[in-house]
């Protein structure tokens, strides 16, 4: 696959060398997640067609489901108008959540309270083999 030419070098990265990516799936437009990235995962993205994101609290890659194996495969990648915005459609293996849930997006506010919308699908400890 790869990047065409010129693709990354117009990807308006901010101050840190990141841009904020959208993981969509990419046959129901379930909002899975949102995640960063920078020129080396957007770059090992297209190569691979596994998604790759840029970790803020590990300052490293995450090849998405390295641990959990909670893979996403990527379907399209698109550009916002402002080159400053990412959206993933990627085929989702299990769970998009560190908490266990298909999306990151389960609080709803309803009725002027935090609501929460989805169910815990495998606990968190199961997910990361963790005791």
């Amino acid at each position: 696959m790869g990047a065409p030419q010129g693709f990354l070098d117009s990807v308006a990265f901010d101050a840190n060398g990141l841009v904020p990516a959208i993981a969509q799936q990419h046959d129901t437009g379930e909002v899975l997640m949102m995640a960063w990235m920078n020129r080396a995962a957007i770059k090992e993205t297209l190569e691979t067609g596994r998604v790759c994101y840029w970790s803020r609290s590990r300052a490293k890659l995450w090849r998405k489901g390295e641990s959990s194996g909670q893979v996403q495969r990527l379907i399209e990648l698109r550009i916002d108008c402002d080159n400053d915005c990412l959206l993933l459609l990627v085929d989702q293996t299990g769970v998009a959540c560190h908490t266990g849930r298909r999306s990151c997006f389960f609080t709803a506010i309803r009725d002027g309270a935090r609501t929460i919308i989805a169910d815990v699908q495998i606990a968190p400890e199961k997910l990361y083999d963790k005791p």
